[in-house]
């Protein structure tokens, strides 16, 4: 079982804006350059967060993303769900068809998996992750190698 890039890049994504949502709008060129996310990737994934309602976005000079929900209201399995991932430990991709067209032995012990995989998720909101100490000391390495990232680049 894994979780592809999709689900873990809008995952990062999203808790990026969640730490940065005190500063106003958070433009996708900021979150690349601090996440490494390719900017037109991050187009794309926020596309579908804003369809679902998660993201709402600024437009004009100043412009960018802000969460559309609290962070207490947003939880990581909403944020997968939004760009079309699943988490699903089965074989079939959930299909039931694993063993020549039809349900084999471990097929529900798998689909098992899968939900209580998604309701441990359901239950993890961004505020949970904003809260925790390793979080915020990983967010100040990233502000701070990005402010010296900028300060090199206008001494140049």
């Amino acid at each position: 079982m894994r979780l592809t890039t999709k689900g873990r890049y809008a995952v990062t994504a999203m808790l990026d804006l969640a730490l940065h949502s005190d500063q106003g709008p958070v433009s996708l060129s900021e979150i690349s350059s601090r996440q490494h996310i390719s900017l037109s990737y991050l187009e794309q994934l926020f596309a579908k967060l804003r369809r679902r309602g998660l993201v709402k976005s600024i437009r004009g000079p100043g412009g960018g993303y802000c969460l559309d929900k609290a962070t207490e209201e947003t939880f990581v399995a909403d944020i997968i769900d939004a760009v079309d991932e699943s988490v699903d430990a089965t074989n079939c991709s959930g299909e039931a068809n694993c063993q020549e067209g039809e349900v084999c032995l471990t097929h529900h012990l798998w689909s098992d998996l899968s939900d209580q995989i998604h309701t441990f998720l359901s239950g993890i909101s961004l505020a949970s992750l904003v809260q925790r100490s390793e979080i915020q000391q990983i967010a100040s390495r990233q502000n701070h190698r990005e402010a010296d990232h900028i300060a090199m680049t206008l001494v140049e």
